[in-house]
């Protein structure tokens, strides 16, 4: 029950990210800052992109993935289409670890740190799936300024 809302609700989730980066009209707006905003949308879809291959699909599931999170923040420009190919490809990777683990695994500790201090592997989801939200409200408020 547990993994089926979990895939339920990144699966919804990593597509509405998908859906705010290809409604960006122009592709400098996706890497646009001001003042003490310095993450722009393109760095957080980057971003999300990493943590979720890293924590769901290399911590969790075993993948070879290396996170170059300096990256996530430093890249620019990159063209509207690789980043919807990253998005692409993060969801596959979180449907599929989190298809392929078993419903116990949410119930063991979680051995990575958090500030929560020991969680389980459940909890840690959890907190993956907030982080994947909140970013995704910051990338679609930027997206609507610049609309206007």
């Amino acid at each position: 029950m547990l993994k089926e809302s979990f895939i339920k609700i990144f699966e919804r989730d990593i597509e509405k990210l998908k859906s705010e980066i290809t409604l960006f009209d122009k592709e400098d707006d996706l890497w646009f800052t001001a003042g003490d905003v310095k993450n722009s949308a393109g760095n957080l879809a980057l971003h999300l992109c990493g943590n979720l291959k890293h924590f769901i699909g290399h911590v969790l599931g075993g993948s070879n993935y290396i996170r170059e999170r300096e990256k996530e923040f430093s890249l620019r420009n990159v063209p509207k289409e690789e980043l919807l190919k990253n998005i692409d490809e993060a969801k596959t990777v979180v449907l599929s670890t989190l298809s392929n683990l078993d419903e116990a695994k949410f119930d063991e500790v979680y051995d990575g740190k958090m500030s929560l201090g020991e969680v389980k592997i459940g909890l840690f989801v959890i907190h993956l799936a907030t982080h994947l939200s909140y970013h995704l409200g910051q990338i679609n408020y930027i997206r609507r300024l610049m609309i206007n």
